[in-house]
């Protein structure tokens, strides 16, 4: 081992090479160091006609990111919120409106740019942008003060006659706090990057069903009070290098399934091949948002992601809300970033203008499905569904001194001829039965709670009501070993379903699934379900048994059930020849009479949410 002294020199002498300034905080431009960032891989040199939307330094409303000579500085909280009122002062157009507020204590604000005064006109469609979910991936930010700007002073007010646009310039905004250039290694800019996660250290986009955090709690509420035509979730992407500066995607693309499918249909249709074209007339590269499945060879193919609803687009496919999540290229300049999602911005906003009635009819139609069966728990498909063609970046490999191994060392260069690369999708390991209602005991205000948030009707109870349920037996769950996102998850492979006459106590709730919020409704409550609370770890109380046998009661119980029971002594006995390591413990073999008897605790394991069928 080397000593101390030494390894301290050496991070010392790293840090000197990459930054002399890495203690500072930066809050702008000027005492931000520029680092070195020659460990990654060249970029393709890029002269889109979109750096035409850049405003000159000199100008007075020129952003912190334009006035950066190197287009690489995005500003602090503080800088940007006086910023924006400063535009909310000088416009009518424009106003900020605060929807929640961090742990904190920061104010979480969007900037609502309407003609329509402080009461936004319903006919027109919304757009609602969010940015800064991930802090260090903040293109949209920097984005949208450019075109919020330009809608205030440089005549593209235009695109307000028939649509809205709210903002939410930044809204992990404590992460966003958390700046230093070493927040994103493998991104190549802003050379100020926020953290990925929150104060309380959460990724708020895993929190889109569960809703444990106050950012995303209030997303929830701004989404209900505005009701969005459109969501566009901005974000930056990692893994391997490729052509594409912008990629996005939403569940159902490409006919795959989906949850809301005529809101998938007309995202393929309507929207899609015009955004498309639109970011390519701008010198952008537009592609379908993927994943390689092994970032060490590339070409062995992509995949979805999943199609998980703790994410934006998962969420929004079942709750009916359309939704799109960009991933922005991490290798690509910050630069091309934020002017590609300048574009996909400002013709999403036409697109609505133009379409919104087709869309609104989308929506109208998934908001009315109510299926029977719900697939659920998707994994990564064995076998590829097409070849497609790709627009990767040439590499070699080499034998590296610091892994021991060949690795994968990516040129610059687009590769010119097109990569057939196999794509995976997303199938189903679960099929939940749609019930009619379930009934959520009053004791659980906290999980009542959420489900209001979510925007799901229930009906609360004035007094006490005894109703036939099925109460849900959990049959052999398992607690996890490793901890996810400030939970201990369980799984649940098998649940049994017992009919019971269960009373409800007073505020408690009936939540019926006939409902547009009907499929969140079942992915949060079913425990099977990786969606639901249950999964989360919010029930652990009902994996407690808390009343017990000695030996010296059971064995003689035992004994007396034996011989006034021929079908349990059968029973027993199959057993034991089954099962030698049962048959050897005579602790499991007491136990399995104790759980036969009316003294056994019959709450074990059973689950407090009773399903209405």
């Amino acid at each position: 081992m080397r000593p101390d002294y030494l390894v301290a020199a050496a991070v010392a002498a790293f840090v000197a090479c990459v930054s002399p300034a890495m203690s500072q905080t930066p809050t702008s431009a000027s005492n931000v160091a520029p680092w070195d960032q020659t460990f990654l891989p060249p970029a393709p040199a890029w002269n889109g006609a979109s750096k035409a939307l850049l405003r000159d330094a000199s100008d007075p409303w020129a952003t912190a990111f334009e006035a950066d000579a190197a287009h690489d500085f995005s500003p602090s909280y503080a800088d940007t919120r006086a910023w924006f009122d400063r535009l909310d002062a000088a416009s009518d157009l424009i106003r900020i409106e605060q929807f929640g507020v961090s742990p904190e204590g920061r104010p979480i604000y969007v900037v609502i740019a309407s003609k329509d005064g402080a009461a936004l006109d319903p006919s027109k469609p919304v757009l609602l942008a969010q940015a800064g979910i991930h802090p260090g991936e903040i293109d949209g930010k920097d984005a949208g003060m450019m075109l919020l700007r330009d809608m205030a002073f440089y005549g593209k007010d235009g695109l307000l006659d028939r649509a809205n646009l709210i903002l939410i310039p930044i809204l992990s905004v404590d992460g966003h706090e958390r700046t230093s250039p070493y927040s994103r290694p493998n991104q190549r800019g802003p050379r100020n990057q926020g953290w990925r996660h929150t104060a309380t250290n959460q990724n708020l986009n895993r929190d889109f069903m569960k809703l444990d955090q106050a950012e995303m709690q209030a997303v929830m509420g701004l989404i209900h009070k505005y009701r969005p035509d459109l969501y566009v979730d901005i974000h930056v992407t990692d893994g391997i290098d490729y052509q594409y500066d912008v990629t996005y995607g939403y569940n159902g693309e490409d006919g795959v399934w989906s949850r809301s499918p005529a809101i998938a249909q007309w995202l393929d249709d309507a929207f899609k091949p015009d955004m498309n074209a639109a970011l390519e007339a701008q010198g952008h590269i537009p592609g379908e948002l993927v994943f390689a499945i092994d970032d060490r060879d590339p070409k062995k193919g992509m995949n979805d992601g999943g199609l998980g609803e703790r994410y934006s687009n998962g969420w929004g496919s079942a709750a009916h809300v359309p939704t799109i999540l960009i991933e922005n290229h991490s290798l690509k300049p910050h630069e091309q970033r934020v002017l590609g999602t300048y574009v996909f911005l400002e013709e999403a906003l036409k697109l609505l203008a133009e379409k919104s009635q087709s869309l609104r009819a989308a929506i109208s139609a998934d908001r009315a499905l109510r299926p029977a069966e719900l697939p659920a728990n998707f994994d990564g498909d064995d076998q590829p569904t097409r070849i497609r063609p790709f627009k990767g970046i040439l590499y070699d490999t080499y034998d590296s001194v610091a892994s021991g191994r060949p690795e994968l060392r990516w040129l610059g260069q687009p590769d010119p001829e097109l990569w057939q690369v196999p794509f995976y999708g997303s199938h189903p390991t679960l099929t939940l039965k749609r019930p009619t209602a379930y009934w959520v005991p009053s004791y659980r205000a906290d999980i009542i709670e959420r489900l209001k948030t979510h925007g799901v009707q229930m009906e609360t109870l004035a007094a006490p009501r005894t109703v036939a349920v099925d109460m849900l037996r959990l049959i052999d769950p398992k607690v996890s070993g490793r901890t996810n996102e400030g939970h201990v998850p369980i799984t649940v492979g098998e649940v049994r379903a017992e009919a019971k006459d269960w009373t409800f106590p007073v505020g408690s709730v009936r939540v019926p699934t006939d409902q547009p919020m009907g499929d969140v409704a079942v992915l949060l409550l079913e425990p099977q379900s990786s969606e639901s609370f249950f999964a989360w770890g919010m029930f652990p109380e009902v994996l407690n048994r808390v009343e017990y046998i000695e030996a010296y009661a059971i064995a003689p119980l035992a004994e007396k059930m034996l011989a006034a029971d021929p079908a349990l002594k059968a029973e027993f006995e199959a057993k034991l020849a089954a099962e030698p390591a049962f048959a050897a413990d005579g602790d499991a073999r007491l136990a399995w009479f104790y759980e036969r008897t009316p003294f056994y605790d019959q709450r074990y394991r059973l689950y407090p949410v009773g399903r209405e069928n």
